[in-house]
């Protein structure tokens, strides 16, 4: 039995909106995190659904169901893929995607109706408005918020340097 436990992950706080087409992009640089620390980064999408996307409530409620069911991140990609597609025919694009995924669409269904996710949305959005959250995508790492609406450029860098610091403190 060993007296160290190993270090947390360092958490990255992703706000997003899965009618995005920034979000979308955003993907590019989540793939790179991954790859390069592996579990030592924790990913996690935050909604925030922007009134500007008509679907964005419903596809978020969607990603929560996708969660339920296993398939959290599976879903998000997907659904982020193809932003264009459901600003074009909303709810059902977002069960159609659980069925190629494999999940319970009558679920997903029965979920989009009864708002049974609605409150994680909810919080979602009102945290990311209570630390300055005003567009997606955002990230929030090491107490940091990097807003990435208007340039993905140069975030990456930003966040791993952020990342490192934190990794190299942990020791």
């Amino acid at each position: 039995m060993s007296d160290s436990t190993p270090a947390a992950p360092v958490v990255l706080d992703l706000w997003c909106e899965l009618q995005c087409p920034d979000c979308h992009h955003a993907l590019t640089d989540v793939h790179a995190l991954r790859a390069r620390y592996g579990d030592r980064i924790e990913v996690r999408l935050r909604h925030f659904p922007l009134e500007k996307h008509k679907h964005a409530y419903a596809a978020a409620q969607a990603a929560e169901e996708a969660a339920v069911q296993g398939k959290d991140w599976p879903y998000i990609e997907t659904v982020l893929a193809r932003t264009a597609d459901l600003g074009r025919t909303g709810e059902p694009l977002l069960i159609e995607v659980a069925g190629e995924l494999g999940l319970d669409t009558e679920e997903f269904d029965t979920a989009l109706i009864d708002g049974r996710h609605m409150l994680i949305v909810d919080a979602d959005q009102a945290e990311g408005k209570a630390i300055g959250v005003t567009g997606t995508p955002t990230y929030v790492i090491g107490g940091e918020r990097l807003d990435g609406g208007s340039s993905q450029e140069g975030l990456r860098e930003r966040i791993e340097g952020i990342a490192d610091r934190l990794l190299a403190e942990q020791g």
